[in-house]
């Protein structure tokens, strides 16, 4: 599909700079079908039904983004995929000025060569050292905020705090699974009082999330991979859900996606551990689950793409098109949406 169809205008006012408070105060758009309404995460109880399962990621966002220095040369890194113990794929600014087999020095006594520059422009850094790189990356690392929002201010202490879910426990995502951002501990006791359960999968999100579609066709854009794991027990459970009449709602898009790699053709959730590149564009047929929570999503994004894979491309532009004149806040620490489609 072109991917100038998934374009749309967002004034600059509508990007959210700080998340609500408290989180779970943020506004919410039910789009179920192609019906459409207003209103807040703390709604979600009611809005859905007892024997939904909500799907978490908890992966936990590390301070992945390094400032350094080769000689006299600035560089940028943004880490955003393991390769090893001490390896990581990284996104570098001034990447010219690094070259194969360069020193870079981050400060705090943090220091990685680089050990090879790859064909989608990202470079392999190695870490020196015996320390840990969390422990590095503690030292001298910021949190990654995303790039329409690290435009606009600095990473400061409060996104240590606010750009990580309740959920995070496993480390390695450079950038947050911003859906579940919303809930918090009193919205956790109502889903439970109403009968909603809940399961948790680990996906670490790489930067490669935030990278524009620079194809003119959906063809032509490569994916980046990410690396997920669903355990047996989960997967058993989940698959029980479907097979019983239940829903599965992914929390973010995250969960959707690995979700939708672990699952086969007969719609049977398995374990899974490995990386995904999976791409969901209008056309692909839903195996694993039933409805999404997510925020809002930059125009010509493979996330708009999925949620439009989702609900259908006009009933989706319908659906933004409302909220830009409605006031909602967009992206990571935006506003949310409930996304029902009909089956």
């Amino acid at each position: 599909m072109r991917v100038d169809l998934f374009d749309f205008e967002l004034p600059q006012e509508r990007i959210a700079l700080r998340p609500a408070r408290p989180r779970d105060s943020a506004r919410l758009v039910l789009v179920e079908g192609d019906a459409i309404s207003d209103h807040q995460v703390l709604d979600l109880p009611r809005l859905l039904r007892p024997g939904d399962v909500l799907v978490f990621n908890d992966t936990k966002v590390i301070p992945a983004q390094l400032e350094g220095k080769r000689d006299n040369a600035s560089i940028g890194a943004t880490l955003h995929k393991r390769e090893g113990p001490r390896e990581w794929q990284a996104f570098l600014r001034n990447a010219k000025r690094a070259r194969v087999g360069d020193t870079i020095n981050f400060g705090e006594g943090v220091h990685a060569s680089v050990v090879d520059k790859l064909d989608d422009g990202s470079a392999l850094l190695q870490f020196h050292g015996d320390e840990p790189v969390e422990l590095l990356l503690e030292r001298a690392g910021r949190m990654p905020l995303p790039p329409y929002i690290a435009s606009k201010r600095p990473a400061d202490a409060e996104d240590r705090a606010d750009y990580q879910t309740m959920f995070a426990r496993e480390e390695g995502a450079v950038a947050a699974p911003t859906a579940a951002l919303h809930f918090t501990p009193r919205l956790l006791e109502a889903l439970d009082a109403r009968g909603i359960a809940r399961e948790t999968l680990t996906l670490h999100v790489g930067a490669g999330t935030f990278l524009p579609v620079k194809a003119d066709d959906t063809s032509g854009h490569k994916m980046h991979a990410e690396w997920g794991r669903i355990d047996e027990p989960t997967a058993d459970r989940l698959s029980s859900v479907r097979a019983s009449g239940g829903r599965l709602i992914a929390v973010g898009t995250t969960s959707l996606r690995l979700l939708e790699s672990a699952a086969g053709e007969d719609g049977v959730i398995r374990p899974f551990e490995g990386d995904t590149a999976i791409f969901i564009t209008p056309g692909y047929r839903f195996k694993a689950i039933d409805g999404l929570i997510t925020n809002f999503h930059l125009p010509r994004s493979t996330l708009f793409m999925l949620v439009s894979a989702l609900m259908g491309l006009e009933v989706m532009k319908t659906a933004y098109a409302h909220a830009i004149e409605a006031g909602y806040r967009f992206y990571s620490y935006g506003d949310a949406s409930l996304l029902l489609p009909t089956r």
